[in-house]
């Protein structure tokens, strides 16, 4: 099981990464918007900087990054992941995070170490949200040790791994550990944040779609203890 330790990973040898970076680079900065980038930045935050690219641009470009380039093993998943967050404009990240969403099936547990540096590395909802549904929760999926590491994440100091493993079996439906879901809400229900609060309901109004009993009957609960946006959140298409 990989460790939960806060050693930044090693970026593995890739020649695909070599070549995907380096059209990567090149076909994005060709498209770069400086003044659309100021205004992507200030609408997050200015968790990062911007190339300017909108994102129906930025997928047809990664298209062609991507094109007639070999299927990659897990070292090229890493190495093209902490390539691009080595890279300060946004869309690089974008570009990671969707490119780990298309491979993650390729990936064992061992990538998590990577995913968590991303996730505690610039984050911001933009990226961590995607990674949580669409690679932390698949690798957990694949990989039932890995929920110890959940365990672990839902108690952390830092507040993205927290909502993390709040999101992380968002895609799960009929699958979801129950125990768990209910469990880390109530364990993060008096969290002063706003984003895990807002994840809290997230992951309960999701969980409604499968079974909107279950969710009431938690709600009403633990209703004393949730934050009212958690309610809201949790109760809004009941």
């Amino acid at each position: 099981m990989p460790r939960n330790d806060r050693r930044p990973p090693s970026v593995p040898r890739s020649a695909l990464a070599d070549a995907l970076l380096e059209r990567l680079t090149g076909t994005y900065a060709g498209a770069a918007d400086p003044g659309r980038a100021r205004v992507m930045a200030a609408y997050m935050k200015d968790v990062a900087p911007f190339l300017g690219i909108p994102t129906p641009l930025r997928r047809e470009l990664s298209k062609t990054v991507t094109k007639d380039t070999p299927r990659p093993s897990e070292a090229d998943c890493a190495a093209v992941a902490l390539r691009c967050w080595g890279l300060p404009e946004r869309e690089y990240h974008y570009f990671a995070v969707d490119y780990l969403r298309r491979h993650v099936s390729r990936c064992s547990s061992d990538l998590l170490p990577v995913v968590r540096h991303l996730i505690t590395t610039v984050p911001w909802w933009d990226t961590v949200d995607l990674l949580a549904a669409h690679t932390v929760g698949p690798l957990v999926a694949a990989d039932p040790a890995l929920a110890a590491v959940m365990d672990e994440w839902i108690g952390d100091e830092d507040l993205w791994l927290a909502r993390t493993a709040l999101l992380h079996q968002l895609r799960y439906k009929s699958a979801t550990d129950t125990g768990r879901l209910f469990g880390y809400c109530r364990r993060q229900a008096g969290h002063p944040d706003f984003f895990v609060r807002k994840a809290i309901g997230w992951c309960l109004r999701e969980y409604a779609k499968t079974d909107p009993d279950a969710v009431r009957a938690f709600v009403a609960s633990e209703g004393d203890l949730l934050s009212p946006l958690s309610v809201r959140e949790a109760l809004k298409n009941l």
